[in-house]
């Protein structure tokens, strides 16, 4: 019984990841005056769910949350802006990340990547920067999502009348 007992507790601790992850990174950094941290729900939206197609209703239906983070670069944070770069990339090639796409280069870049299974994604990852203004990084959580359901919720996005007031602060990191 007694080895059994420390058999599961090994086991327990052992599977506690110290990994980062970019959950861990978004609650370490959403106080820091360099980032700017902001939690969106559904109902910022205002979709008039009625003009939706089956497909766009269903893909808002995966929609759960999207968090966005974004570091601001200027004069003074400019090693710190490295710092947190470095730190973001060695997030995302951890193994439960997938890169599905990559588009932009040079000073302006974007990657899109996914967390689960092909066709049951949890959580889509947008990372983009601009090494001039800083990087934001966009989690869009959702239960069962599929590839094509982001590109569908984008669409759906582009419907929506969203308060752009409650967007406001983001303005002006990724021009």
């Amino acid at each position: 019984m007694k080895a059994l007992i420390v058999t599961l507790f090994s086991i327990l601790l052992f599977s506690c990841s110290n990994k980062p992850t970019l959950q861990k990174y978004f609650v370490e950094n959403m106080e820091n005056k360099d980032f700017l941290a902001i939690d969106i729900s559904p109902s910022i939206l205002n979709i008039d769910k009625v003009s939706l197609s089956d497909s766009e209703k269903k893909a808002l239906e995966t929609f759960d949350k999207m968090n966005i983070i974004a570091f601001k670069k200027d004069s003074l944070n400019n090693t710190k802006f490295k710092e947190e770069e470095v730190k973001v990339k060695a997030i995302l090639k951890e193994e439960i990340y997938q890169e599905l796409m990559k588009f932009g280069s040079g000073s302006q870049a974007a990657s899109v990547y996914y967390m689960g299974e092909d066709d049951k994604i949890d959580e889509f990852v947008v990372y983009t920067k601009n090494v001039n203004s800083g990087f934001a990084i966009v989690r869009v959580l959702g239960d069962n999502m599929n590839p094509a359901d982001i590109f569908t919720f984008i669409e759906v996005l582009k419907k929506a009348n969203i308060d752009m007031e409650q967007l406001k602060p983001l303005e002006g990191i990724l021009k």
